[in-house]
């Protein structure tokens, strides 16, 4: 009995820093997004695959000493090109450098939403359905989840702990 409480406490500081730690970063997450009106619709351009090239990235499906011995591990991208040659260019993770040559043989052409970011200097590539709106919201909505989540965990934690803390401070 003893050992099950330990691993439930011990479970329940892991779930606490987890969801502080997602609170600290739902925090930076909506504090950082760059509001609708900074984004200027470029229009749905049409993109075309021409390229598989390998690229490094951090190893996180590894754990321990695995991670260790391979921080990074290598991932293909299908790079397309904007076909109207404004130079717009768009990356896609694929999961071999078959699969994105079959992309690139085949004349693969994807349309793309392009918001050019006026204050960087810079660009993202969205779905032709969304927009800069439909994009902030939704960051908004995916880090206000999470911050609320985590949030109501805590609540939770701490509400439990102290209804036992009372509990036991009653029987003594």
């Amino acid at each position: 009995m003893n050992r099950l409480k330990s691993m439930i406490f011990v479970i329940g500081v892991m779930l606490f820093t987890l969801a502080a730690t997602s609170i600290y970063l739902s925090i930076q997450g909506i504090a950082a997004i760059i509001p609708e009106e900074s984004y200027e619709d470029r229009g749905v351009h049409t993109f075309l695959a021409y390229q598989v090239l390998p690229t490094q990235v951090a190893n996180t499906g590894a754990t321990g000493r695995s991670r260790r011995m391979n921080p990074t591990k290598t991932v293909y991208k299908v790079d397309y090109l904007d076909v109207s040659g404004s130079g717009y260019q768009w990356h896609e993770q694929v999961l071999s450098r078959d699969q994105g040559q079959d992309m690139v043989d085949a004349g693969r052409m994807v349309q793309r939403r392009v918001l050019s970011i006026r204050d960087e200097g810079t660009y993202i590539t969205l779905e032709p359905e969304q927009d800069a709106q439909s994009y902030t919201d939704g960051l908004k909505q995916k880090y206000t989840y999470t911050l609320g989540m985590s949030a109501a965990y805590i609540l939770i934690y701490l509400g439990t702990w102290a209804v036992l803390w009372n509990i036991k401070r009653g029987k003594a």
